[in-house]
């Protein structure tokens, strides 16, 4: 399904990052961040210029190679890896940042994925994450269609047990990202920080 998506010279989502994250990326610290499920690259791409070292996973080689080229015309460069989220292992205490913006999964694959995120951050470490609320079947402007794969705040502070909460928010707002993200949207924000080793 995403290689179909993304095999197009549009890009989808557009180029420029999801509006939360560029709000935010001051919070995280410069060093290693990893985006989850990051398509075409527009969210990696806008955290290499602030000075990051990007690893874009996804599962569409389609999406990681527009990411590449994304960051190529931008005049920085990412890494990219093809992974299945479910099988994907997190090397543990590695990363500054860990990026997940609409990254829908089924919840049993979210719930183990967000464990190896909290393992995944070191001490001082930073999560982004923006994503879908079931609310969002309502409005129908992107997102899956089924609330398994959608997220909730009450769900989040369950699945990321070991962060600091330092933002917390479910909200309506309009998001308009490229063609696939365009209208109101219901949407849970979290920043969160690894203040310990777990």
């Amino acid at each position: 399904m995403w290689d179909q998506r993304y095999d197009t010279e549009e890009y989808v989502y557009g180029i420029e990052p999801n509006r939360f994250l560029a709000s935010m990326a001051d919070k995280i610290p410069k060093g290693r961040v990893l985006c989850l499920a990051e398509g075409e690259g527009r969210n990696a791409v806008f955290l290499a210029k602030q000075g990051c070292r990007v690893l874009a996973v996804d599962s569409s080689p389609v999406g990681l190679k527009k990411a590449e080229k994304l960051a190529a015309s931008q005049g920085v460069s990412i890494e990219t890896q093809v992974v299945d989220l479910a099988h994907f292992e997190i090397e543990p205490g590695a990363w500054d940042g860990i990026v997940s913006i609409f990254a829908h999964v089924p919840s049993a694959i979210r719930k183990a994925l967000h464990r190896k995120v909290v393992a995944g951050l070191r001490s001082g470490g930073v999560l982004v994450l923006e994503a879908y609320t079931p609310k969002q079947l309502e409005y129908k402007t992107g997102g899956p269609p089924n609330a398994d794969m959608m997220m909730t705040l009450a769900g989040l502070r369950e699945e990321l047990a070991g962060l600091e909460f330092l933002h917390a928010k479910e909200l309506d707002r309009d998001v308009i990202e490229g063609r696939l993200h365009t209208g109101k949207g219901a949407v849970v924000q979290v920043v969160a920080k690894k203040t310990a080793s777990e």
